[in-house]
């Protein structure tokens, strides 16, 4: 089966989203080495944003890959195809803002977008997981 016309957009646009990535890249390598001020706090959730999103960026690319295979429809589709996309921009960001500030002693209320991107994450990969799973299962 052929990747559908809107996986392949999707995927163009987490391709070209990496590349934001790399930027963060660069701003981080300037916050390790001094160059920006950070706390002890911002240093661990800016690697820890920076991190999560080249992961699951990659991992969404996988996904959608191989997701028309598992035949999901309604609901079912839209987490098995979007939650793990959805969970690349909202874990990462939750990591960025809730770290913002001047000397920030700990996370702001915006780590509330990590958990609901650990939410999307983990239906993410147990729909597609499953879908995926049964669909080669139907074609032995």
């Amino acid at each position: 089966m052929a990747i559908q016309p809107h996986s392949l957009i999707v995927i163009g646009a987490l391709l070209l989203a990496l590349v934001t990535v790399e930027s963060g890249g660069v701003f981080l390598t300037r916050v390790m080495q001094g160059s920006v001020a950070a706390n002890a706090l911002q240093k661990s959730f800016f690697r820890a944003g920076h991190a999560h999103a080249a992961v699951l960026l990659v991992l969404s690319i996988v996904i959608l890959s191989v997701i028309d295979t598992a035949n999901l429809s309604g609901v079912w589709e839209v987490i098995g195809r979007y939650g793990v996309p959805a969970a690349a921009i909202l874990m990462p960001a939750g990591f960025f803002l809730s770290a913002i500030g001047p000397e920030p002693a700990r996370p702001n209320r915006f780590m509330a977008l990590l958990w609901v991107g650990v939410f999307c994450v983990t239906a993410g990969l147990v729909v597609a997981g499953v879908g995926i799973l049964v669909a080669g299962i139907s074609g032995l």
